[in-house]
């Protein structure tokens, strides 16, 4: 039987878990959206609970079928209805939340780093963070710190933007990041605070193997008190006119310097 109605139970919840943060962790899960995304999470491993396609994705969903406890067929019209996208490809799953949000004795347990961490305070652009999450992954980034404040790693826009590194890159949730900084710092590992300006020391000359890189908020960098409680200041060299750089750009070159181990 296909599902031509938009108020179907199921429906309606695929709709609310893209929207709804506070559903997600409720309910322990999350939906996504696009026949790669949705192939992705089954090939990664993620636990599909739903799927529901249209006639004319049918033909290409492949693992999809196998590894998901539950397939419905819906309309064009429905699959247009809970989109969050312009151009819907007629695939969405519903998924149990990941097991990769890990706590911060991760870190301060794990002796033999490869690169090193990132730690983000406060990122709430979507875009970004699905960008650094993508990024993170790329460059063998052993852990994302992310602080309470940061937007929900299942956001739509988070998973398009991170084209499935959400569902394999080692996340920690930190809480409140100037408080882990200071027990990272306990514990021996070097916390150095991503800022832009002459009093910092060069990013070059003070990235290590092992350390963590902490970058803050789009409009306001990182607290006070979070920059104040870091090893040192460090900074991206710039010679243009720009007095800084999209989080996600900064996150990059931060990332970049830090896998220089693993290139050799």
């Amino acid at each position: 039987m296909v599902v031509t109605s938009r108020q179907n139970k199921i429906v309606r919840k695929v709709k609310r878990l893209m929207t709804d943060s506070g559903l997600r962790r409720k309910e322990g899960l999350f939906a996504i959206e696009g026949m790669r995304l949705c192939i992705d999470a089954a090939l990664s491993g993620v636990k599909i609970r739903t799927l529901l396609y249209t006639e004319q994705a049918a033909p290409k969903l492949g693992i999809l079928r196998d590894t998901s406890d539950q397939a419905i067929e819906i309309s064009p019209c429905v699959s247009k209805a809970i989109s969050e996208t312009t151009t819907p490809q007629g695939v969405f799953c519903i998924c149990e939340l990941l097991d990769n949000r890990l706590g911060l004795d991760t870190i301060i347990n794990n002796p033999n780093p490869k690169t090193g961490y990132l730690a983000l305070e406060n990122l709430r652009d979507p875009a970004n963070m699905g960008t650094i999450i993508r990024t993170a992954e790329a460059f063998g980034i052993d852990c994302l710190l992310i602080s309470d404040g940061c937007c929900d790693i299942y956001n739509p826009k988070v998973l398009r933007g991170s084209m499935g590194g959400v569902f394999r890159q080692p996340i920690v949730s930190v809480g409140d990041m100037t408080s882990a900084v200071k027990r990272l710092i306990g514990s021996g590992i070097e916390c150095f605070a991503c800022v832009a300006g002459q009093d910092a020391v060069l990013l070059q000359n003070a990235i290590k193997s092992g350390c963590v890189c902490v970058i803050g908020n789009e409009g306001n960098g990182l607290k006070p008190e979070t920059a104040a409680a870091c090893s040192k200041r460090i900074t991206i060299p710039m010679t243009g006119r720009a007095e800084s750089l999209n989080a996600a750009m900064a996150a990059g070159i931060v990332m970049w310097e830090m896998s220089k181990g693993l290139r050799g």
